[in-house]
């Protein structure tokens, strides 16, 4: 039996890991503020503490592995790691995709550039996330050199995801009828389940790795054509996705990624997006269970929810929205203030 603390352990991943842990016989503690608990895990060993302020909680205690779920800020990463250095055997941090200074390099591994922070003063995440992840990576090994894995995930999606982000897709599914697809539905697409990004942070824990490691699936890249029909197989629902081209949704002031969640079209400068290699986490053993049910699972969970929070979506394009652009798209008009878009086949 092994000993793991988690940091967080209340939102999304943090369930996912306790879940996981307890279910292969792990003593779990949990430390975290007690704002989101709601109820979780009566039965597990909780310790209330702000990282960012008081970590007197942790002070005198030993487990054999910590796994960070909310670190986000150096100096506060910095903190916990050298607190916790004598303390445990390993040092998981949970780190982010988005610590690679470069989106054009199709396939990169983990031998790639990390982004710099310009202003190391600054803590803005929203503006700097991924420079700031590479410096609480750096924290992390500082600390605990040669005990510590940075764990690098792309998109987590599935059930208690709070963003909607991949929800909106089956969500749509589920909705049926013409539904606007993005591109030609060859952009790649890369996305984890939490469930499995849980379980190969505790492969990681029981297996003692190190180093830095992509984790996002599946094994190769999916086309957005094939992510979208799994949606609609997942959701057992009649949806007609209708593809509208990058172009004209660009020319309507449509954003990737906020507007239409997951995808990313594969410009010059974007064709490493949701091309990342994930050879080593499978050599790692992270597993990717069919994304067909990772739909079917978020849907189950997202009618658990009570009626005012499913009224609308946090991520994705309105239905009104939507159904204006496939309009103007299916007459052939040209965007507003703009030309039209020449008109091409999409991919089956």
């Amino acid at each position: 039996m092994t000993t793991l603390l988690i940091l967080g352990g209340t939102v999304f991943l943090g369930p996912a890991v306790v879940e996981a842990a307890r279910a292969r016989g792990h003593a779990v503690t949990l430390f975290h503020r007690g704002r989101n608990a709601h109820g979780l895990f009566p039965d597990v060993e909780t310790l209330l503490g702000d990282r960012t302020q008081d970590l007197a909680p942790l002070a005198g205690r030993h487990w054999d592995a910590v796994i960070d779920t909310c670190g986000y800020l150096p100096r506060v990463v910095e903190r916990s790691a050298r607190l916790l250095a004598p303390a445990v055997g390993l040092y998981v941090f949970v780190s982010s995709l988005s610590v690679y200074a470069r989106n054009d390099l199709p396939g990169q591994d983990e031998t790639a550039p990390l982004a710099v922070l310009e202003d190391p003063g600054s803590e803005d995440v929203a503006a700097h996330y991924g420079a700031l992840k590479a410096r609480c990576e750096r924290a992390v090994e500082t600390a605990c050199a040669g005990r510590a894995a940075l764990v690098r995930p792309g998109l987590i999606v599935g059930p208690r995801d709070p963003s909607d982000r991949f929800t909106y897709w089956p969500v749509r599914a589920r909705l049926g009828g013409d539904a606007l697809a993005p591109g030609d539905g060859s952009d790649p697409v890369q996305v984890v389940d939490v469930r499995d990004l849980a379980a190969f942070l505790l492969d990681v824990v029981e297996h003692r790795h190190t180093g830095p490691c992509n984790a996002i699936g599946p094994a190769q890249p999916l086309p957005m054509a094939e992510f979208l029909d799994a949606c609609r197989q997942g959701a057992g629902a009649d949806v007609c996705w209708r593809w509208v081209p990058a172009a004209f949704l660009e020319q309507e002031g449509i954003s990737p990624w906020s507007d239409l969640p997951v995808w990313m079209p594969a410009t010059p400068e974007l064709r490493g997006f949701h091309t990342t290699s994930v050879q080593r986490a499978v050599e790692r053993g992270l597993r990717f269970r069919p994304l067909v049910e990772t739909v079917r699972d978020t849907l189950a969970w997202w009618h658990t929810l009570p009626e005012a929070r499913r009224t609308r979506l946090r991520a994705g394009l309105p239905r009104e929205r939507e159904a204006a652009l496939l309009a103007r798209w299916q007459v052939g008009a040209p965007p507003a203030g703009g030309r039209g878009v020449e008109r091409r086949e999409p991919l089956a």
